[in-house]
């Protein structure tokens, strides 16, 4: 699949955001967060912001953004429209908690709310890998590992995101936090590629003729003379030893560097240490959503003469 900037930014900052909401809002009912008015509102502006900003992003692949908010009526069946009405349901509360935050109110409602905003931004997320995870026409996305890795790396960009804000307070949880969040994802996120690389395709051209596995197929001529829409997007290849290289790339930047910084950030320098750590870490996300979409091959492409999909 030809890989869209906007959609890169959009599942990576969105993503990001909606993980620091949620352990942002997890943190505050635990009694977790210092006790300084500015640091819950200026969080949950953070965490608002990104998501609004990736959300946005996402309208930007449309061949007709301004008719975006059409996609809302389809939530019975699709997710990228479950996603959408998830996503403006999880304003409502966040919205409120950042007025009582904002005005330095107390309300019996902060419990509720957070745990409310938790429920629309593991909703929004797990909706957002299930638009990828559902479409059986391409394999290494029909996968059940995609939304529970959608999930984990936000969880983990918002864990790491939450370490560096509250890093200067000197406390040391959110970074223990942060690292347990990086190694499950870093697992999840392995299993996934020893998934697709290990497991056979989904589709071939035998089967789509209907002839035995083993039998001898090649096109005669090619279907068009010159590249088509279908092509450009769904055609996107990249080299076998290119994409060995970009995911170690993702690897060590995603997580290999990150968790090293925040070890030795335990031990002092802690805000310049984690602010490396942010840095590496969407550096890592950009290269390994990339590779999520370039590596990826359409079952349509089975017509343009790609041997399996």
């Amino acid at each position: 699949m030809n890989p869209a900037y906007s959609v890169i930014f959009f599942t990576t900052a969105s993503g990001a955001g909606y993980g620091l909401l949620v352990w942002l809002c997890l943190a505050e009912v635990a009694g977790l967060l210092p006790d300084h008015r500015w640091l819950p509102f200026g969080t949950l502006a953070l965490a608002l912001a990104l998501a609004t900003a990736g959300l946005l992003s996402s309208t930007f692949h449309l061949g007709h953004p301004e008719r975006a908010w059409r996609a809302l009526s389809q939530w019975r069946s699709s997710w990228l429209s479950r996603e959408g009405v998830a996503a403006l349901a999880t304003y409502v509360p966040a919205g409120l908690l950042g007025l009582i935050w904002l005005f330095g109110l107390s309300s019996p409602l902060v419990p509720v709310l957070c745990l409310l905003s938790v429920a629309g931004a593991v909703a929004t997320v797990w909706c957002t890998g299930m638009i990828y995870g559902s479409l059986r026409t391409i394999h290494q996305w029909n996968q059940p590992l995609v939304p529970v890795i959608y999930l984990a790396l936000a969880a983990a960009s918002g864990a790491v995101l939450l370490a560096l804000i509250l890093s200067v307070w000197g406390l040391v949880w959110p970074a223990l936090l942060a690292l347990v969040a990086l190694g499950a994802a870093l697992a999840l996120k392995l299993a996934y590629f020893a998934r697709i690389d290990g497991s056979s395709a989904g589709y071939t051209v035998q089967m789509a003729l209907g002839l035995s596995p083993d039998a001898r197929v090649r096109v005669l001529d090619p279907p068009h003379s010159r590249p088509n829409f279908v092509m450009r997007e769904m055609g996107y290849q990249v080299g076998r030893r290119h994409a060995t290289r970009l995911r170690r790339i993702a690897l060590g930047a995603l997580f290999g560097a990150p968790l090293v910084l925040i070890v030795v950030s335990l031990f002092g320098f802690a805000p310049a240490l984690l602010t490396l750590a942010v840095l590496s870490l969407a550096l890592g996300l950009i290269v390994e959503r990339w590779l999520f979409f370039a590596e990826a091959r359409h079952v349509s492409m089975l017509y343009y003469g790609q041997s399996e999909a």
